[in-house]
């Protein structure tokens, strides 16, 4: 029996070349305004309209700044991207959430939240993270900006059918222990090429427990192994989570959706072309000590010694660690930070705020800390207050920003200096991410709460 990914594969293919890619049908584009501006120009110089507008979203969210939000933007090269981004839509009658909207947001925020990502769907966007989508029950990936105009064009793209994968997450997840370590854990174990050509179904106990926004930051991440994208069967608590939202479907049309969604899952005899199966018993909350997010440890380990590591990888991992400034067999429990960032596409949901404000409440956030606490939409600041989170977060000491990508990368005004060191919630700890020079460590909100009130990297589950 066909896997979950065969299914929804299958049903969206237009054609097949021989010897060469398949052609897909896409039923959401999603854009920003770093990788869309040569597919519009493209379109253009070709006479060419959006062949189906009505399936295509656009937002702008790496450039803006998470404060004064009402005035121009002050880097010159995000402004004429942003206004780029506002003039394409006009011209090509496309919707945009623009910038000092209610709607607007980090594209992998609003689309889940508003219903647009939806089961059994094929999405596409010019950005790697696209495959958060997958914890709605859909096959989303990453394309590249000529890939974009081709979907603007037709609705549809050449690709070639990736293999599939199961990772199974079974037991219980232990306090403390959040989605966020749930991925930096299975990076670590696979290394950031682990998983390269597959498209990665996850299942197991852990993933049916999660509740959607963990499953969202779960999905998020698989790119970050390599994978083309990463998915989640629907089931009750995705049409809990769906149900009622703008876009979602309604009345009749709701019952037909679900009736339909409830197919989507792969048979118990599905053959995946690999299985891996973890313990959850084994995952404490993680933090990373290098510069890609496969070089991870418990919070409580230390990095690993020389005589760990691969020969053929003695190198980079030692410049690794000089770049970040730790020694092979270090323990990082303790050491002083400088930064946090509470945020991005992969951590900036409701959830991720409850839970930091949970761990920092009756504690005051260490003086000399520099804390940006970044929601990814505007529904998620207004949930913030609603719920009196804001409350609790600024009588600890922080202060609550504007929506956008902000510190996740180095695209707009949220920059971490050269040398220091910021505890994040966001994807990528490369160099430079953050600003030339800075030093990431990657981590869940709870570790990044606990870091926050502490000025070092600390242990949430002492606060616990």
């Amino acid at each position: 029996m066909n896997t979950l990914f065969d299914k929804i594969w299958d049903s969206h293919v237009v054609q097949v070349v021989e010897d060469g890619p398949t052609q897909l049908y896409i039923d959401r584009l999603y854009c920003h305004e770093v990788t869309s501006p040569q597919a519009f120009d493209g379109l253009r110089q070709r006479g060419l309209k959006v062949f189906r507008p009505d399936q295509v979203y656009c937002m702008p969210d790496h450039n803006i700044q998470t404060h004064d939000q009402d005035k121009p933007v002050e880097d010159a090269v995000g402004r004429k991207q942003i206004e780029t981004l506002d003039r394409n839509c006009e011209e090509f009658g496309v919707t945009e959430f623009k910038m000092n909207t209610k709607e607007n947001g980090i594209i992998h925020v609003v689309g889940p939240e508003t219903g647009l990502s939806l089961p059994g769907m094929t999405i596409v966007c010019g950005d790697s993270h696209t495959s958060t989508h997958g914890a709605m029950g859909a096959v989303a990936f990453g394309i590249g900006t000529s890939e974009v105009e081709m979907v603007l064009s037709s609705q549809c793209i050449l690709q070639q059918k990736p293999k599939s994968m199961r990772i199974s997450i079974n037991g219980k997840l232990r306090p403390g222990v959040v989605a966020k370590d749930v991925a930096l854990y299975l990076m670590a174990k696979l290394t950031t090429s682990g998983a390269t050509g597959y498209f990665v179904e996850y299942a197991g106990d852990v993933v049916r427990d999660m509740s959607m926004e963990g499953r969202l930051t779960l999905c998020n991440l698989s790119i970050e192994m390599g994978a083309r994208g990463g998915f989640i069967a629907p089931d009750e608590t995705t049409f809990a989570y769906i149900k009622g939202r703008k876009y979602a479907p309604k009345g009749a049309d709701w019952d037909k959706a679900v009736a339909r969604w409830k197919t989507l899952r792969s048979g118990d005899d599905a053959v995946f072309d690999k299985e891996l199966v973890f313990d959850a018993a084994d995952i404490e909350p993680r933090i990373t000590y290098g510069t890609n997010p496969g070089m991870g440890i418990g919070i409580r380990g230390s990095v690993p010694t020389l005589a760990e590591i691969d020969e053929t990888e003695q190198a980079s991992f030692l410049k690794s660690l000089k770049y970040m400034g730790f020694e092979p067999g270090e323990k990082l429990l303790g050491h002083k930070i400088d930064y946090v960032f509470l945020g991005a596409c992969t951590n900036g949901r409701i959830e991720d705020f409850r839970a930091f404000a949970s761990l920092v409440k009756g504690h005051k956030k260490a003086a000399d800390v520099v804390a940006w606490l970044v929601p990814g939409s505007w529904a998620v600041a207004k949930q913030i207050e609603d719920e009196g989170l804001d409350r609790v977060l600024h009588e600890a000491g922080f202060a609550i920003r504007q929506p956008g990508c902000s510190a996740c990368l180095a695209m707009n005004d949220d920059k971490v200096p050269a040398g220091l060191y910021s505890v994040s919630t966001s994807n990528r700890n490369f160099e430079g991410r953050q600003g030339p020079g800075s030093r990431t460590i990657l981590a869940s909100p709870l570790v990044a709460a606990a870091a926050a009130i502490t000025g070092k990297i600390t242990d949430p589950r002492d606060f616990m």
